[in-house]
């Protein structure tokens, strides 16, 4: 076996993981309403399903990963991945839907723990110039579960019922599990940092400053794309077939993204992070002068898959180099205010659509993109000021 994929083997497998958690997260979008006809509610409350999971990550995510620090990380690894595994085979039984909210609940207190320790086992390997690629590794589990797993669970629940779709992601878990537990060694943690050294990052000025652009930036992307469908129906006149090939398109593109900016990260972190930010700026006026021209609006969401897959791993590692020392925390942190932003992006977004039209959406993603930018040049001055005072 080649150097260089044992060097990165646990990053391929913190990626397959990543794949079952994604698949768990976000394969519900596409059967929301066979769950809402199901169980004769409503589509919104059917929703729940999807901004319940959103809130529990962003709430309790940075609390557990602190309790979770001291634990062995394959141990941490594979109960996240059994929870995750339990949650699809209960929700395949199609219980009471009281039932499916509270065990679709429980792996989101967990999401956060996995994602974050799976980001230091994969860079435990690694030199100091190659750990921000090997993330890039973890995170393209994100683009692949777009691209892959999660439309294939929804076609199959079109071609049979909703709990295939939960069988599915039963499947991804399982094999996760399997390979988590006969391919990671034991790996415990040698030497636990205090809860208080790792907390104090929550103080320092340029990591707020990071965390208010994280919060912005997946603010800004979300106010849209969670509409992804809608836009392109209302606004540009597609159909649902021609939709389809265009979530391909971007996600496609999306995984070769997040592998592009991997090695990016690797030379300059702060300019990656500007570079992909530019699209919640740029993108905005390409869809509004793309018209109904089929071959440029094909054209705009290539770019905007581009642009916006390597968003969250671009986040993290930006958090993480203000606070170098604390990276499970403060990838967990990173993760908690990408879902807020999640929640808040979809909110405006769906309040845009009810009072304006979904064609206005991508303005809502050009105004908080600017105030991304903002907190980065805060952040930038901020850090040349703290220079010049050690000089």
């Amino acid at each position: 076996m080649p150097r260089e994929f044992y060097m990165k083997k646990y990053a391929y497998i913190g990626c397959l993981g990543f794949i079952a958690v994604i698949t768990t997260e976000f394969g519900v979008i596409g059967i929301l309403p066979q769950i809402a006809e199901y169980y004769k509610i409503s589509i919104d409350k059917a929703g729940y399903l999807l901004s319940a999971f959103a809130l529990v990550i962003a709430l309790t995510g940075p609390f557990m990963t602190l309790l979770a620090s001291g634990i062995d990380r394959k141990k941490i690894m594979l109960a996240s991945i059994a929870i995750f595994l339990i949650t699809g085979l209960v929700s395949s039984f199609s219980p009471p839907f009281w039932v499916l909210m509270l065990i679709r609940i429980l792996p989101a207190f967990l999401q956060p723990v996995y994602i974050a320790t799976a980001l230091s086992v994969a860079v435990s390997n690694a030199n100091d110039d190659e750990k921000n690629e090997f993330m890039s590794i973890v995170f393209s589990g994100v683009a692949v579960a777009m691209v892959t797993t999660v439309p294939f669970a929804t076609w199959i629940s079109s071609l049979w019922s909703w709990e295939y779709s939960f069988m599915i992601q039963t499947v991804i878990s399982l094999i996760a599990l399997v390979v988590i537990y006969f391919m990671l060694p034991s790996m415990p943690v040698k030497k636990k940092r205090s809860y208080g050294t790792q907390i104090k990052i929550l103080t320092q000025p340029a990591f707020i400053l990071s965390t208010a652009a994280n919060f912005f930036m997946i603010t800004a992307w979300f106010s849209t794309y969670s509409y992804f469908s809608d836009y392109l129906n209302k606004a540009k006149g597609m159909n649902e077939s021609m939709i389809s090939y265009m979530l391909f398109v971007f996600g496609i593109i999306g995984v070769l993204s997040t592998w592009i900016a991997g090695k990016m990260l690797n030379k300059n972190v702060t300019g990656t992070m500007a570079f992909f930010l530019s699209g919640t700026l740029i993108v905005p006026v390409l869809l509004y002068f793309s018209n109904d021209n089929l071959l440029s609006i094909i054209a705009v969401v290539g770019l905007w898959g581009f642009m916006y897959s390597p968003s969250f791993l671009n986040a993290s590692a930006y958090m993480i180099s203000s606070a170098p020392d604390s990276l499970e925390f403060a990838n967990s942190l990173a993760t908690s205010f990408g879902n807020l932003g999640v929640t808040l992006g979809t909110t405006l977004g769906g309040w845009m659509i009810i009072t304006r039209g979904v064609e206005y959406n991508p303005w809502i993603s050009f105004v908080f993109g600017a105030l991304a930018f903002l907190m980065m040049i805060f952040r930038h001055f901020y850090e040349k000021r703290e220079n010049l005072k050690l000089d």
